[in-house]
């Protein structure tokens, strides 16, 4: 078991105005759920979410927005907070996650304090035409690459829990790996009502054998990060994730769903005998 464990916090600047059909995702103005929904979110709130999350330890702040992709008026809205926080809250990592993005973009938002950037794959190149029909999972991969010719950090990863078959986990873990990611989230799927996808199927030890499963197939990551989903899929168990291979988490809340307490991450770190990494390998 890795004894320090880096701790994540994800800010949603931008919530509930895209337009694709992705069939896990409330954001999507197709499904109607109910979610807030804003275009900007106040910078002094961004800040305030930033110095929180640093209080509780974490490395890395996501700043996340909700559209397929980065436009310029988007772009431009993310590097101002960019700026304002490396000189507010410097000890942070910001890690941007806007959707697909051209290597341009990509070298703007470097340029701004951007020091890493995430997309997910979300599942395999087979079964993705069954979540997503808006655009290709060709796409995904390819804004993956120019992550990495960029020379930011790539954070990849993906969501367990759609439906897909067993096959369909070993290909994106093998696609994922391909990519030679830095950090790899892995979510599980929480279920909205308004979604069309049925509720996870997996059970808690299904999904404890992912997180291993995960780690086994990419050796060469630096952290496998236990993303969306967590305290819903593991409850109570949620302390023997680092036991199988998870290095990272998120604290506090999500894009639309509710986080635990981030005292009671903290609380169970402590009483692991895990510490919190203090600083970005």
């Amino acid at each position: 078991m890795n004894k320090e464990i880096f701790l994540c916090a994800i800010c949603n600047i931008n919530s509930g105005t895209c337009n694709e059909d992705c069939k896990f995702c409330s954001q999507s103005v197709r499904y109607k759920a109910d979610i807030e929904r804003y275009k900007q979110k106040d910078m002094e709130l961004i800040l305030q979410e930033a110095k929180t999350a640093h209080a509780n330890g974490a490395l890395g702040f996501c700043l996340v927005t909700a559209d397929k992709g980065l436009n310029e008026k988007a772009l431009s809205f993310v590097c101002s907070i960019a700026e304002i926080l490396t000189k507010e809250v410097p000890q942070l990592r910001l890690i941007a996650c806007n959707g697909t993005a051209t290597l341009e973009q990509l070298l703007t938002l470097k340029k701004a304090g951007i020091k890493a950037y995430n997309h997910n794959l979300e599942t395999s190149k087979e079964f993705y035409p069954k979540i997503c029909t808006t655009h290709p999972w060709d796409e995904r991969y390819e804004t993956c690459q120019n992550v990495n010719r960029a020379g930011l950090v790539l954070i990849s990863g993906g969501i367990f829990g759609l439906g897909e078959t067993h096959e369909d986990r070993v290909s994106m873990l093998e696609s994922i790996n391909s990519l030679n990611p830095t950090s790899v989230p892995i979510n599980f799927y929480h279920h909205n009502e308004a979604l069309e996808l049925k509720p996870n199927p997996l059970s808690m030890d299904e999904a404890l054998s992912l997180v291993e499963l995960t780690r086994e197939m990419l050796p060469n990551a630096e952290r496998i990060m236990v993303a969306g989903g967590r305290e819903l899929m593991f409850g109570e168990r949620q302390n023997e994730i680092f036991s199988h291979g998870a290095n990272s988490i998120v604290i506090g809340n999500y894009l639309t769903t509710s986080g635990r307490e981030m005292s009671k991450d903290l609380q169970m770190l402590k009483s692991l005998g895990l510490n919190i990494a203090k600083a970005v390998q």
